[in-house]
């Protein structure tokens, strides 16, 4: 499902107006989570924006915001702590929860790794955590600080370079840093936890890792994101953190409420409640969405109508040609059909009333057949194409019938 983006403002702590977004599915939401980012990034580092998009394509809202003073969001970043962002998180997630859903999923990059283990036991919905290359202790912040904590502690403010930016920072983060602690956290946590580090982590240790996974309890699990850097710089190593967060949530997420058939046949076709024509399909236990173009109104989350009906004709066509060439032992290496839908005027059918040509649907079906095939072999596969059941049905005519749930029958 191809995830659609929403810009979002709202109060974090003390009132201060914090800046996000939301990377929504395209279809029904199936679950929520908020995601921290690293100490002095934005949102829209880049792993951020990877994973949250990832989730939102696999049906997953993620929200993912800028903490105090950082990115885009209002308040002075000198006047916060590592208390203040566990109080953003706990602000994200209850925005979260009146705007869209309540966040079941909590993921955190670095210290916002260490944060979303603070704020997890204040947020009543979360059910899962994963954290990526944090720290056990916020007080690990202070490796990070190292040329400036002398000025910070006889000036009580000073300006420290992190990452080769300069930030403006006052001794109190250093004492709230040292006053928290994770193990407690964690300890109580009440909720899966997801450890994800790498090895190679040179900013912050895998035996922080170590230190969290030992002090949780049970259900917890251990990913190593080999040869990854600290912030998951590279394309393939956010990918793979974002394939394996994915796997390893469906477990927690809520069953998604599916369309309901009264004769538990057939195909059931219902709208999302996500856009203007954004429907749901299921067939048996298949899932798929069908769209209109953004062009007349929708998200293009999926094929249109008349797509799945070209769909239905081409794989008809290429299932029915397979068959035939087993049973006739024809090397057909590969099928591939190519289907074109137009609306013609039908000039051999009778004049309207009105003196116009009526109208008829026309489908070009362009058959691609690949392997040592004779002409005799190639003129059975085309003959054999013509007799596809789909291609039957949509030659003859065909009576739809409509029945209202009330089981009153309408021609």
């Amino acid at each position: 499902m191809t995830a659609r983006r929403e810009r979002i403002k709202f109060q974090g702590f003390g009132g201060t107006e914090l800046a996000g977004k939301v990377e929504l599915p395209a279809g029904p939401i199936r679950g929520a989570a908020v995601f921290a980012h690293c100490f002095t990034c934005s949102s829209d580092v880049a792993a951020a924006a990877r994973i949250s998009v990832a989730l939102a394509e696999a049906g997953i809202a993620v929200m993912r915001f800028d903490f105090t003073g950082l990115g885009a969001s209002d308040g002075d970043f000198a006047d916060t702590n590592f208390s203040t962002n566990v109080a953003d998180l706990v602000a994200a997630s209850a925005f979260m929860c009146a705007r869209y859903e309540a966040p079941g999923l909590l993921i955190g990059h670095s210290l916002g790794g260490a944060a979303v283990l603070a704020a997890a036991p204040e947020v009543d919905s979360v059910k899962a955590v994963v954290t990526i290359g944090a720290p056990a202790e916020p007080s690990h912040v202070e490796n990070l600080l190292s040329g400036g904590i002398e000025a910070l502690q006889a000036d009580g403010e000073a300006t420290v370079d992190i990452g080769g930016r300069p930030f403006q920072l006052k001794a109190q983060l250093l004492d709230d840093l040292r006053r928290r602690t994770i193990d407690q956290c964690v300890a109580n946590l009440g909720a899966a936890l997801l450890v994800m580090h790498s090895p190679v982590d040179n900013i912050v240790g895998v035996e922080n890792a170590a230190q969290i996974y030992q002090v949780a309890r049970h259900p917890k699990s251990f990913i190593a994101l080999d040869g990854a850097d600290h912030l998951l710089s590279k394309r393939r190593d956010s990918d793979f953190a974002a394939s394996m967060i994915r796997a390893w949530v469906e477990r927690y997420l809520d069953e998604a409420q599916q369309p309901s058939s009264t004769s538990g046949e057939g195909v059931v076709v219902s709208e999302t409640g996500q856009g203007k024509f954004l429907n749901q399909v299921v067939a048996g236990r298949h899932r798929l969405l069908m769209d209109e173009p953004v062009s007349v109104g929708g998200y293009d989350a999926g094929p249109n109508p008349y797509e799945l009906l070209a769909a239905a004709l081409g794989g008809c066509t290429s299932m029915t040609m397979r068959m035939y060439a087993e049973h006739k032992k024809i090397p057909l290496e590969r099928a591939e059909v190519e289907v074109r839908h137009a609306t013609t005027h039908c000039e051999d059918c009778e004049t309207s009333a009105s003196g116009s040509t009526p109208k008829m649907d026309e489908w070009t079906r362009v058959l691609h057949l690949t392997g040592d095939l004779t002409d005799e072999q190639r003129a059975g596969l085309v003959r054999i194409a013509d007799r596809c059941p789909v291609h039957l049905t949509l030659e003859r005519s065909s009576r739809v019938v409509t029945e209202v749930a009330d089981g009153k029958t309408t021609a």
